[in-house]
């Protein structure tokens, strides 16, 4: 069983700063692509950005700039540093990866989210 447990969500206010962490955990061969998303109230989960095992990373247009994926291969890890938050950007964050377990095989993996609410 692989599992992926995020922390680091909470509340901050207009223009503060966050760190989300995602741990995967289990019998776990190699992670490739890691990724962050989120969701509103009210609307469909999205892309926030992606990060490749060799560290390639791509962003959607209203995270550019202002929020950087990173990760630990050694710890399979993925953060997401988010600054200059605004209140629209209040959604629970789901981190995703693939994952290659020890018996083969090939799983996508989420996470139970963590919520992140920005105050005006």
């Amino acid at each position: 069983q692989v599992q992926l447990v995020e922390s680091g969500g909470g509340s901050v206010q207009s223009g503060g700063s966050l760190r989300l962490s995602c741990a995967a955990s289990g019998r776990i061969f190699r992670i490739n692509d890691m990724g962050w998303y989120r969701q509103a109230p009210g609307k469909q989960r999205e892309l926030v950005a992606d990060i490749t095992i060799s560290g390639r990373t791509s962003y959607q247009e209203f995270a550019k700039g202002r929020f950087t994926i990173s990760r630990d291969n050694g710890k399979n890890t993925v953060y997401l540093q988010l600054n200059s938050l605004e209140p629209e950007g209040t959604a629970a964050y789901y981190c995703n990866a693939e994952v290659i377990p020890n018996k083969g095989g090939r799983l996508e993996v989420w996470g139970q989210g963590t919520l992140e609410t920005v105050s005006s």
